[in-house]
């Protein structure tokens, strides 16, 4: 009995049929995990009842973020004062920095009220934390800055003179600002660090 060679297969159909399996499971998880996510994440946020002090605390932040588009009035040691509510600041090509130079033509919208919802722009002074560390541009007054701020209490600083005021204040960070709502709130619990 004469036995027959078994049939070799070319050598480059195997790395191929390996490709399309790898790029057929990178294609799955692709579509797979933003969905997940999205689901996990709304989940917090729409149902913080069920969810720890922390949850709450994050979603009522997160509720509460507005953009803050504006003429920077003060820099203080902290932060900085805005007067927000400059729209036509969120025109290309400045809405591609956060920091925007004073020699920018932009005015404030006169008749502007400031909606309720997440992410709408913010009106009126306030004091924003956390600004974004930048090495080529550093913020001074008359600049503009355009980004997103979190609720995180109030701030009383003093404008002209003994004139004190009080405003609202924002933190560019989510975190920071979880954690000044914890801390005015007064619960320091181990959960929530």
């Amino acid at each position: 009995m004469k036995m027959r060679p078994i049939p070799k297969l070319p050598r480059r159909t195997f790395p191929r049929l390996g490709l399309l399996q790898a790029v057929a499971v990178v294609a799955l998880f692709a579509v797979a995990m933003p969905a997940a996510r999205a689901q996990t994440d709304a989940g917090a946020i729409q149902n913080p009842q069920n969810g720890s002090l922390k949850d709450k605390i994050r979603a009522d932040c997160i509720q509460g973020r507005r953009t803050i588009c504006g003429r920077i009035l003060k820099v203080l040691p902290g932060g900085l004062v805005v007067e927000s509510g400059y729209t036509n600041l969120l025109r290309p090509p400045l809405d591609r920095s956060w920091l925007v130079p004073g020699t920018v033509e932009a005015a404030r919208e006169p008749n502007l009220v400031e909606a309720n919802e997440p992410g709408c722009v913010c009106v009126g002074l306030v004091y924003l934390t956390d600004i974004p560390k930048s090495r080529a541009a550093k913020p001074k007054p008359y600049d503009y800055v355009i980004i997103q701020g979190y609720p995180s209490g109030q701030y009383t600083y003093t404008s002209v003179g003994t004139t004190q005021r009080t405003v609202r204040r924002f933190s560019a960070i989510l975190q920071s600002a979880i954690l000044a709502n914890r801390d005015a709130s007064g619960t320091n619990k181990p959960e929530l660090n």
